[in-house]
């Protein structure tokens, strides 16, 4: 089929300039855009494109890669340029005799985050960090960043807050880029946990009407004159689809107003909240080991590389299988106070308050896998939690702790089932009975017991890679004294 009039290929975008390399027509059929590309003075096609990530498939081929420029350092007659292309990074190597002397100029006059399409040859090298290195052939320079703006992250140290305030050029090093990655496979592996295990996923609001965990952590909406908050938890919601659907998770940002500067806290994060119909207790404890576990065995089969990058400790993580360790509130409580006798903890724990971080941390330091509390005292804990038959005193609750100090990563419950007492306890919480009717419902119309968890996304990254604060486990960090960028 003919070209368009203009003699650019059909789908070449409006207003772009007329590329500078040939195109080869595919013979009896209609051009379209990205053909394949021949070098000028070639008679062959161009590399093919590949990734950083996949070059083992192209050992001893000629292959192009998209992407910027890391680093670049010069010995002699020899350019050893760093490319990333958001897969990964790969050292490349050029001599000033075996590439143009066009090509040679051009790279070393690259500077750093330069966008740059380059072709080479990949080699094996056992000592290169990704097992492979880059023979350059040739470059494309799309944008070089001038000296007189430099990229303004370096590769020297840099304070917290510069490199907050430019987050959004912060993802682009090499560990930021890794944890981003290892975040987007423990998303993954947390759904596709329970899309294979037969839940249903059913998204709650975001906009709600009352609170789910506490008045005292709401962020207020003007809805259209009347009252509404960013959800706090999408648990009451999908109470009632579980009661439809039998087994059910829902999956994205919830919101807390809550004034800490820890580094476990962000106002926005994730969750993932599963629910299920007939299930008591001791089967949500069975249901988060499970979770947990094939979560942290996909990132370590799926984002080995990553976890080098970072210098996570992989022993640690393969740790992570079943049984967890199971302790009561009452048994922890006793471990906190002799802890506290030895000299371990600054404080006495005083029974019937709920763990603080610094308790959290001790109780997850004494085990190599994630250790589950359960049954605290009611008194601490949300209104929905169903009471102990054997104790009533105690809520049928659980705080899963990730090991090494990580402290809480997952919070459950077996839920009230009685209308009764959750009228009660709605009443005993002073909250607005009226925006709860529909919750109260459930209870009404062929009420069970059922029970559920949620597990913040951007602790279990924490804990996964090993990093010493949330605000590294999510592209863009929303913290009590940050929302820029």
């Amino acid at each position: 089929m003919p070209t368009p009039s203009n003699g650019l290929p059909r789908g070449w975008p409006t207003g772009k300039p007329a590329p500078s390399v040939m195109l080869e027509s595919l013979a009896g059929e209609e051009l379209t855009w990205p053909a394949r590309m021949l070098m000028p003075d070639e008679t062959t096609p161009a590399p093919p494109v590949a990734t950083i990530a996949t070059l083992g498939q192209h050992e001893g081929q000629s292959v192009t890669l998209r992407g910027w420029l890391y680093n670049l350092r010069e010995s002699g007659k020899l350019l050893f340029p760093i490319f990333r292309d958001g897969t990964g990074t790969i050292q490349g190597v050029a001599h000033v005799k075996s590439v143009s002397a066009e090509v040679f100029e051009a790279l070393k006059g690259l500077t750093q985050e330069s966008s740059v399409i380059v072709t080479g040859r990949v080699r094996a090298d056992q000592r290169a960090p990704g097992g492979f290195e880059l023979d350059v052939e040739g470059l494309e320079v799309v944008q070089r960043v001038p000296e007189s703006d430099p990229y303004p992250i370096t590769l020297k140290e840099h304070g917290v807050d510069f490199l907050m305030e430019h987050r959004h050029l912060w993802v682009r090093s090499p560990r930021q880029a890794a944890i981003l990655r290892i975040r987007a496979e423990i998303m993954r592996a947390a759904a596709e946990y329970f899309d294979q295990n037969g839940f249903i996923r059913t998204d709650p609001p975001i906009l709600t009407p009352a609170a789910c965990e506490g008045t005292s952590t709401l962020f207020p909406v003007d809805y259209f004159g009347e009252p509404a908050f960013l959800t706090q938890s999408g648990q009451l919601y999908i109470e009632s689809t579980a009661l439809a659907l039998g087994k059910v998770y829902s999956f994205g940002p919830t919101f807390r107003a809550e004034k800490s500067k820890t580094r476990r806290h962000l106002t926005e994060f994730w969750m993932i909240e599963p629910e299920v119909a007939y299930c008591d207790l001791d089967g949500l404890l069975e249901l988060a080991e499970n979770f947990l576990s094939h979560i942290v065995q996909s990132v370590l089969k799926n984002r080995a590389s990553e976890l080098t990058v970072i210098g996570r400790d992989r022993a640690k993580l393969e740790a992570i299988v079943p049984p967890f360790p199971r302790l009561t509130y009452d048994k922890a409580a006793e471990m906190l106070n002799q802890a506290h006798k030895d000299g371990q903890l600054e404080a006495p724990f005083e029974y019937g308050n709920d763990f603080g971080s610094p308790d959290e941390t001790w109780l997850s330091s004494q085990f190599d896998r994630p250790v589950m509390v359960h049954r605290y005292p009611a008194d601490v804990k949300a209104f929905y939690m169903e009471p102990d038959p054997k104790d009533a005193r105690l809520a049928l609750c659980v705080d899963v702790l990730a090991p090494e100090g990580y402290g809480e990563i997952i919070g459950g419950s077996q839920r009230v089932s009685s209308y009764e007492l959750l009228n009660s306890r709605i009443e005993e919480h002073k909250l607005p009975k009226e925006a709860f009717e529909w919750y109260l419902d459930l209870r009404r119309y062929g009420s069970v017991p059922h029970s559920g968890f949620g597990m913040g996304i951007e602790r279990a990254v924490a804990w996964i890679c090993g990093l010493d604060h949330v605000r590294e486990t999510i592209p863009f960090a929303r913290t009590l004294h940050r929302i820029y960028p």
